[in-house]
């Protein structure tokens, strides 16, 4: 739990961060969404998918991402079927969990070495801002209250706590965690191009569309420079 509070702690951070930009954005919704979209798309280019293919073979990753597809495209339906206000929100929240179990599984198995109880800590706040940032970005250009998003964060603390304790008992195979993970790569780049980018490339000048992709992607080439 002590974990799973500094996991609270980080995405506080990101979401705070995202606040400020929000308010910056204040008149355009679909700015923010666009800064969201690039910023997603820069955290998986610079971060999540070179480091991925580092840890895990090419085949889980790949299977792993054509399974995420096929999960946005169904949950993408039952959410727009359902006349759900807040479609992309959801469905990154859930690529992010699905992006956890990995990380959380390992810490699990990591925490009877106390030589490592520090490094585990500074990586788990540093590693999750970026998360952070994103899914309040997301929240916030739908125009969500704040409160939402701590609930939003509550529960992502507890899962990832929850996933800590499986860990310590429950070793998941590389293989298992390379689909896991190639999941939440698919999740994240659909929801982010298909509900971020794609869903408002005609409601923005083509400069405005430019700009706020890139200040997006550099955004998240920030939160790399800070995690490397």
């Amino acid at each position: 739990m002590i974990l799973g509070g500094f996991l609270f702690f980080s995405v506080s951070i990101g979401g705070a961060i995202a606040w400020i930009f929000s308010k910056l954005f204040q008149h355009t919704t679909q700015g923010l969404s666009l800064l969201c979209g690039g910023f997603l798309v820069g955290l998986l280019v610079l971060d999540i998918i070179p480091s991925s293919f580092q840890l895990y073979k090419s085949f889980g990753l790949i299977l792993g991402i054509l399974i995420g597809y096929l999960i946005f495209q169904i949950l993408n339906s039952l959410f727009h079927t359902s006349h759900s206000q807040n479609p992309s929100v959801s469905l990154l929240a859930i690529a992010i969990i699905i992006h956890t179990i990995p990380i959380s599984l390992t810490v699990g198995n990591l925490l009877g070495n106390a030589a490592l109880s520090i490094t585990i800590t500074a990586s788990i706040i540093l590693h999750h801002l970026p998360e952070g940032f994103a899914l309040s970005t997301a929240l916030l250009s739908q125009g969500e209250r704040l409160w939402r998003l701590f609930l939003y964060f509550i529960a992502f603390s507890i899962f990832f706590s929850i996933f800590i304790q499986i860990g310590q008992y429950w070793d998941l195979t590389e293989k298992a965690q390379g689909v896991l993970m190639g999941i939440s790569i698919g999740l994240i780049a659909t929801a982010s191009i298909s509900e971020f980018i794609l869903h408002h490339i005609r409601s923005v000048t083509r400069k405005s569309f430019l700009t706020y992709i890139l200040l997006g992607y550099l955004l998240s080439y920030v939160f790399h420079m800070l995690i490397e």
